[in-house]
């Protein structure tokens, strides 16, 4: 009854259209009144999954984000990476992948990098490349999932809060897979291309013209450098590394690209604490659900459902087939919190490094931000004005995302299977 109580009035809530982090806590109450525990465990959980100071990073990362993406980053970003592959054939597309890839280690939320970089990409890449709206939309879209994988990640910061392990190691373990994610879509672009006969309509960059953009570029190569070379030279923790990164941000946005005014710092701020208070809130009210799933013996139950295979092999398809389900309703954030205290014991149990499963799991959550009907990826990129056209609605987005969500899911088992692609970077 409990379980049927838990879930059943979390799937009628989400299906009314309530907001995720509001439908974690309702179900969640509505299981502790059944269950007649005090009231006051509410507000506790709630409060106790917020205040963790690992979750400190993840303003201080949302900030940094934020003032990047308005210090001109984006531009300098496209302009370089076009000097580079806008030559090849579905050029402007490579383009997007890989500027999605490097915005990604700026701002860490796909929906971010969406914004930022579709209202400049989308269009070039349908009038310059000849893509169909709809491809180019969902491409873009799919490219900046990777943002969640490619470290700095706030989905690895709230893996390890929930597991303990090290966000530095994670960070690492995540930049390889994000690339496999990149070359996967690249792959895609290029059999598209020959699909459509898209030919390439721009004359190759000078090695002059790469180097110039290149150094107008490199402030935002640096970020991503100066995080994970400050963790891992033991010089600040991660919670110190997110906090020096929004204080970079400012100065390249105030002092060195001078694309941002003082007066567009409250805007900044605002912007930021409205998305990290989100964010925190479905961590708390998750946090709530976890509880409930733990105390109510729904946990256990799972556990030695999950753990009857014996095989890890086996383990991993399950975990990755409800993690790709998932995806499909919940965010990320959310679903670590309802899953990963249920599936990493078993994991550990059957011998699977703690970090290379919390790459799988941010892998199929990354994918998740772009598959129907919840890809919170593809309702930012409907949004986008293309100028002189409709806006394409997630509808006619569905069949592209199949497309790309195909070949994000090859690396995905490749991520699985080949532990080397994430953890050998460590050593392991």
């Amino acid at each position: 009854m409990v379980n049927l109580i838990l879930f059943g009035s979390f799937i009628i809530l989400l299906i009314l259209n309530v907001p995720i982090a509001i439908s974690l806590g309702l179900s969640a109450v509505f299981t502790l009144l059944y269950a007649q525990v005090p009231l006051s465990i509410i507000v506790q959980n709630i409060y106790s999954g917020m205040a963790k100071f690992l979750l400190l990073a993840i303003p201080f990362f949302v900030l940094a984000g934020n003032i990047m993406a308005k210090a001109g980053i984006s531009d300098r970003l496209i302009n370089f990476a076009n000097d580079c592959v806008g030559h090849r054939r579905g050029g402007i597309a490579i383009v997007s992948v890989i500027v999605a890839c490097f915005f990604g280690a700026l701002s860490g939320s796909g929906p971010a990098t969406v914004a930022a970089l579709g209202a400049i990409l989308v269009p070039a890449m349908i009038e310059k490349d000849g893509f169909r709206p709809e491809f180019a939309t969902t491409l873009l879209a799919s490219a900046s999932s990777i943002a969640i994988v490619i470290p700095p990640s706030i989905a690895f910061i709230v893996y390890s809060s929930i597991t303990g392990a090290a966000v530095g190691d994670l960070f690492m373990a995540g930049i390889f897979p994000g690339i496999l994610m990149g070359v996967a879509l690249v792959v895609l672009i290029k059999i598209v291309c020959k699909k459509e006969h898209i030919v390439p309509k721009r004359e190759k960059a000078t090695g002059k013209q790469r180097l110039k953009s290149f150094v107008n570029a490199i402030w935002a190569f640096l970020m991503p450098v100066i995080i994970l070379g400050g963790i891992y030279g033991g010089i600040f923790t991660p919670t110190e590394a997110a906090a020096v990164s929004a204080v970079y941000g400012l100065i390249v946005g105030l002092f060195v690209y001078r694309e941002i005014k003082l007066k567009d710092l409250w805007s900044i701020f605002v912007d930021s604490v409205k998305t990290s208070g989100s964010v925190l809130i479905i961590i708390g009210c998750a946090s709530l659900f976890s509880y409930v799933c733990t105390t109510q013996g729904i946990a256990a139950s799972a556990q030695a459902l999950l753990g009857a295979s014996a095989n890890k092999y086996v383990f991993l398809i399950i975990i990755n087939i409800i993690f790709l389900i998932a995806g499909c309703f919940v965010d990320a954030n959310s679903a670590m919190y309802i899953f990963i205290p249920i599936m990493f014991p078993v994991a550990q149990a059957l011998g699977i490094d703690l970090v290379h499963f919390g790459v799988i799991a941010t892998v199929n959550l990354a994918i998740g931000q772009v598959t129907p009907p919840v890809g919170v990826n593809l309702f930012v990129a409907s949004g986008l004005r293309i100028p002189g056209r409709k806006n394409v609605s997630v509808t006619e987005m569905v069949k592209p995302a199949l497309q790309c969500c195909g070949v994000l899911i090859v690396a995905l088992l490749l991520v699985t299977y080949i532990p080397g692609i994430s953890i050998g970077i460590l050593g392991k």
